[in-house]
């Protein structure tokens, strides 16, 4: 099975390349990816594969049934959006629009789905349904959770979903998978600190916010090192600091604003960030003679993956890419992904598929990055093993 649907891949490679390349040249934005589902919709039709567009403003669902209908079904995710980041690779296939990239492979998630979408629609070597289901507005402008209020699992029955992301700390032909947390909860924090503001030769008739948001700051960080258990994991970053004065070396300003994040993967540790930040804060800022409003905004859930089918997408790994190449026990990283809403839903794993790239390269997020399409067949391959190994034949 693995050999005959990489084979097949690999006969349609070069159409595929041309289709991530195009998509690469054309990226949008989060619910702007008109041109994107429109080629996404497109494709499968030309497949002879059952199209659902408007989903989420520019979502598209494909649906494919297998040679039997045993009455079960998977879904099978990619997300479509970029990220608004000005791209400096010098390639044909460059960005064309000023401002936009797709710096992170959605274009080669897109691509992906697509290349298993038509294999499966060409064997249908599989008893059920297969759900085909290209979100939008992964990068932060929550997709996922929109497609899943609108119904999608409703609308589109799953037993279990599943996603991949290309990942270029990971050598191509290899995957990691591990159940439970996969990626982090993305929290934003606005911090507004109020002093009262003077000349800066007269300090004791201030109340410095500099000096106090340089506290709030470094007792922040005693959230990890000391209210959260050592072998749990939390991140708080305190990422820009405004000033209410800029520009004058002898004024003490009256106010100060910080940003930045906290990340987290289980509920009682986002409960635990949330209030010390907002109790740190507000104490130590009221101690030097101040005070501190916290806004607190809750992003992306933890991205937890169900254990029965973290492990069944390793076992299909292993089958398609051997045991060794198979990672069970690696980290989970602090980064976001708004699928963990569809987890929320349905059982399912989020896996890491290596494309190389780091060392040597770069990472994700980067003005310099492309995806590598070298591993097409692979995350395409794998995604159409996925579905004939959860829905046989009998």
């Amino acid at each position: 099975m693995k050999n005959d649907a990489l084979e097949m891949l690999r006969l349609f490679h070069a159409e595929l390349v041309h289709i991530r390349r195009d998509i690469h040249a054309h990226p949008e934005l989060g619910f702007e990816e008109t041109r994107t589902s429109q080629v996404v919709a497109d494709k499968l039709a030309e497949w002879g594969i059952e199209v659902h567009r408007g989903i989420a403003k520019t979502g598209v669902v494909g649906v494919i049934r297998g040679r039997k209908d045993g009455g079960r079904a998977i879904g099978l995710r990619a997300d479509m959006d970029c990220l608004p980041l000005q791209e400096v690779n010098d390639v044909p296939h460059k960005s064309r629009a000023p401002g936009r990239m797709h710096a992170c492979g959605h274009d080669g998630h897109t691509t992906m789905l697509l290349g298993a979408a038509r294999y499966l629609a060409q064997t249908r070597s599989f008893d059920g349904t297969v759900n085909l289901i290209f979100q939008p507005a992964e990068e932060g402008g929550g997709g996922g959770r929109v497609m899943v209020e609108e119904g999608l699992f409703q609308r589109f029955p799953c037993d279990a979903v599943y996603a991949i992301h290309n990942w270029p700390v990971l050598a191509p032909g290899k995957i990691a998978v591990r159940p439970g947390p996969m990626m982090a909860a993305t929290d934003e924090i606005k911090i507004r600190i109020q002093g009262r503001g003077g000349h800066a030769a007269l300090p004791h008739l201030a109340a410095d916010p500099v000096v106090m948001a340089a506290h709030v700051i470094t007792a922040l960080q005693t959230i990890a090192s000391r209210n959260a258990n050592p072998v749990d994991a939390v991140v708080v970053s305190l990422c820009s600091m405004q000033t209410s004065q800029l520009g004058a070396h002898n004024i003490i300003p009256s106010q100060v604003e910080l940003i930045g994040t906290v990340r987290s993967f289980t509920p009682e540790m986002r409960e635990l960030a949330e209030r010390r930040v907002k109790e740190i804060a507000a104490a130590v800022a009221q101690a030097l003679g101040g005070s501190a409003a916290v806004e607190y905004h809750r992003g992306y859930p933890a991205t937890v993956n169900s254990e029965k089918e973290a492990r069944f997408a390793a076992e299909v790994g292993a089958m398609v890419f051997g045991a060794d190449n198979v990672v069970t026990d690696g980290e989970p990283t602090m980064g976001g992904e708004d699928f963990a809403y569809m987890l929320q839903a349905r059982p399912g794993a989020y896996v890491f598929l290596g494309q190389g790239g780091a060392p040597g390269g770069c990472l994700l997020h980067n003005p310099s990055y492309d995806f590598n399409d070298e591993v097409i067949p692979l995350g395409a391959g794998y995604l159409a093993a996925l579905a004939e190994q959860a829905l046989p034949l009998r």
